[in-house]
């Protein structure tokens, strides 16, 4: 499923061709998975920066208030990222899988935490391309999770669709702020 989250659907573009390139998830029985798109008016750089900073989430997921990494920010790294109130959640201990440089392609898997995302594994891909005349960029999220106890398949995508799209906008916001201030290199530090 392609969910476009800032307008019209689309098929047969470029997001359907990197989903199916790189958004590969094996989804199970009592599983759901999905895949969003945003269109952000800020370069690939600058929003890359931001999206693979596995040690840093809290710099564009409103959700998140705190973050301890164990690990050299290499594949198997884990993190624990302290969740805000509001959330059915308090921690989540998550691992990357996959951080791409070239490709531009983020990938980490929830392995503990006290919620009820189980066998929850995320990839992020992040695409240039020419918004308004500008550089922009695409990023692509998808995702696949088990489906709790009680709850079906549709409230499970409905929930977690609604937490990335909120960390899509957040990302949009982030990065197009910083890039209205000329910003547009990669952030180190924020």
């Amino acid at each position: 499923m392609v969910s476009l989250i800032n307008g019209d659907r689309r098929t047969g573009g470029p997001e359907d061709d990197f989903i199916r390139r790189h958004h590969k998830h094996d989804v199970g029985d009592n599983q759901c998975s999905s895949s969003l798109v945003k269109h952000i008016k800020a370069p690939l750089p600058l929003v890359w920066s931001l999206v693979r900073s596995f040690d840093q989430p809290q710099r564009y997921k409103p959700f998140v208030s705190r973050c301890i990494v164990q690990g050299d920010l290499g594949i198997g790294t884990v993190r624990e990222v302290n969740v805000k109130s509001g959330l059915p959640a308090t921690t989540s201990k998550e691992r990357l899988e996959l951080l791409d440089d070239e490709e531009h392609i983020f990938s980490m898997r929830i392995v503990g935490g006290d919620h009820r995302l189980k066998n929850y594994s995320s990839i992020i891909t992040v695409h240039p391309e020419i918004l308004d005349g500008r550089p922009g960029t695409m990023v692509i999220e998808s995702f696949v999770v088990d489906v709790p106890d009680g709850n079906t398949e549709d409230e499970t995508c409905y929930f977690v669709e609604a937490l990335i799209k909120c960390n899509l906008k957040s990302l949009a916001d982030v990065s197009e702020h910083l890039a209205v201030q000329g910003r547009t290199e990669p952030i180190d530090r924020i």
